[in-house]
């Protein structure tokens, strides 16, 4: 049985990752105590019906209950319960935002009185011990609905097994690193295309830019040296244990450079057997 504990921050996205693996087959649940995951873990499996898919979300909802999750983490793997925790983040700023602009009220905000900004801290810290133990952590602070669902699928609708799903990311520094980061690559040294006035306007997904990004001497330095690197440390985070890799490739606005070597190490990934998908975060940003 694949069971997926879903959590992380009121307001990331669990309800639409929710409905994202409801789409790809897994049966769902919300809201459940955590208290109770070992019950419904041990339900699902025994049922006639024969649960293969099963995601729970849990989160601060259930106020006092839900402290118990980490002593029901360290009680289900005693009891050899396999699980996967998908932990959904945002910045705090867009946080905030999506609470203001929905007017609906956070969990933790009576207890300052109110204040959003407050409540998401205190939910941040709270959750760090969950956030370190997730297998799978997805930042949806500039993600759209769609990309959510693609990311959803890149990880879980493939067979269940313990192959590495490698994530790569281009982004705009001037947006910020992506926080669920595991590898950053900083291309910001090479040639840039910006500055070439019939480029500028196309991205790294055009043949001309990125004809122009590879064409130089550094990129290829790179490129050698970078997928050299990737390729010698898949395999010791797989050793590890690790589910999914996230490595973020950023130029000064994510539209040419990283998002042209973003896509080649993805593909370089993908032909050499890799499970690997690709998000150009910032490419349509102004």
């Amino acid at each position: 049985m694949e069971f997926v504990i879903v959590t992380g921050l009121s307001g990331a996205g669990k309800t639409r990752a929710m409905h994202a693996m409801e789409d790809i087959g897994f049966f769902c649940v919300d809201n459940l105590p955590a208290k109770l995951i070992p019950t419904f873990y041990e339900l699902c499996r025994s049922s006639r019906e024969g649960r293969q898919k099963v995601v729970v979300v849990t989160d601060v909802r259930g106020g006092e209950m839900f402290a118990s999750l980490f002593d029901v983490l360290d009680e289900m793997r005693e009891n050899q319960m396999a699980y996967k925790i998908l932990f959904l983040d945002a910045k705090d700023s867009i946080l905030v935002n999506r609470y203001q602009e929905n007017r609906r009220r956070h969990p933790l905000a009576e207890a300052y009185q109110g204040s959003v900004e407050q409540a998401v801290r205190l939910e941040r810290e709270m959750l760090k011990p969950v956030r370190e133990r997730a297998d799978y952590i997805i930042d949806t602070s500039f993600l759209s609905p769609a990309q959510l669902k693609s990311r959803i699928s890149n990880l879980f609708l493939e067979d269940s097994s313990d192959a590495m799903m490698v994530h790569c990311v281009s982004f705009g520094f001037k947006y910020g690193i992506p926080s669920e980061s595991d590898l950053v690559f900083d291309v910001r040294c090479l040639p840039n295309p910006y500055y070439i006035e019939e480029l500028r306007p196309q991205t790294g997904l055009d043949a001309p830019v990125r004809d122009y990004v590879m064409k130089w001497e550094q990129t290829q330095g790179f490129i050698r040296r970078c997928v050299d690197l990737v390729d010698y440390m898949i395999p010791l985070y797989c050793a590890e244990g690790k589910s999914q890799l996230v490595i973020a490739v950023g130029c000064t606005g994510g539209h040419h450079r990283s998002v042209a070597l973003a896509q080649y190490l993805c593909d370089h990934l993908v032909n050499t057997g890799k499970r690997a998908s690709v998000n150009h975060r910032d490419i349509r940003k102004q």
